[in-house]
C-alpha cells in the first residue's frame, strides 16, 4: 500500500486532531486503567486489566492507521481542479436510469467521508466511475448488484 491518499487541508487537519486526541486524551485514560488494575495484584484472572490492555491495543491500532493516512496524504486544493467535470471536491447530482431516482454525492478525501450525508471517498468505486464525466454524460459503474447507469445532471463546487 503505497498509494497517495487525497484529502483537503480541512480533512488532513481533522485527522491530525483526531490522532492528537487519541494520543493525549484517550490513551492516558487507558494507561491509568491498566496501572490501577495492575495494582490489584494477580493479573492472570484480572478482567479489568485484560480489558484495559485490549482497549490499549485497539486504540493504538487506530492511531497507527490514521498516522499512516497522514503520512501518505496528498493535500489537494479543489479550487484548482476543472469546474466542468466530476472531480475531487465537487458535488454531483446524478439520475439513476434504472430506478428513476436522483442522488447527490460529494467526492471527498480521507477524514471527510460521511455516507449518510452523501460524502463519499474520491477513491471509492462509485466516485472513480463518476470522475471525468461532464453534465449530460452517462457513467456506467459495475457494482456487486449489477451495472449502475448514472446520468450526470449537475456539477457544483463549494467555491462556485
Amino acid at each position: 500500500m503505497s498509494a497517495e491518499i487525497f484529502m483537503t487541508q480541512k480533512g488532513y487537519d481533522k485527522l491530525r486532531a483526531e490522532v492528537e486526541h487519541m494520543e493525549f486524551v484517550e490513551m492516558p485514560v487507558i494507561l491509568d486503567r491498566i496501572a490501577t488494575a495492575r495494582a490489584e495484584g494477580d493479573l492472570s484472572e484480572n478482567a479489568e486489566y485484560h480489558g484495559a490492555r485490549e482497549s490499549q491495543g485497539l486504540l493504538q491500532a487506530k492511531i497507527n492507521e490514521l498516522k499512516y493516512k497522514l503520512s501518505m496524504a496528498r493535500i489537494v486544493d479543489p479550487s484548482t481542479l476543472p469546474k466542468d467535470e466530476v472531480c475531487f471536491g465537487c458535488t454531483v447530482r446524478v439520475y439513476d436510469m434504472e430506478y428513476d431516482d436522483e442522488d447527490t454525492y460529494t467526492l471527498v478525501g480521507a477524514g471527510e467521508e460521511d455516507s449518510t450525508n452523501g460524502k463519499i471517498l474520491v477513491s471509492s468505486p462509485l466516485a472513480m466511475g463518476l470522475i471525468g464525466k461532464k453534465v449530460g454524460e452517462i457513467a456506467e459503474i459495475q457494482v456487486p448488484a449489477g451495472l449502475l447507469r448514472l446520468k450526470i445532471m449537475e456539477i457544483t463546487r463549494e467555491d462556485d
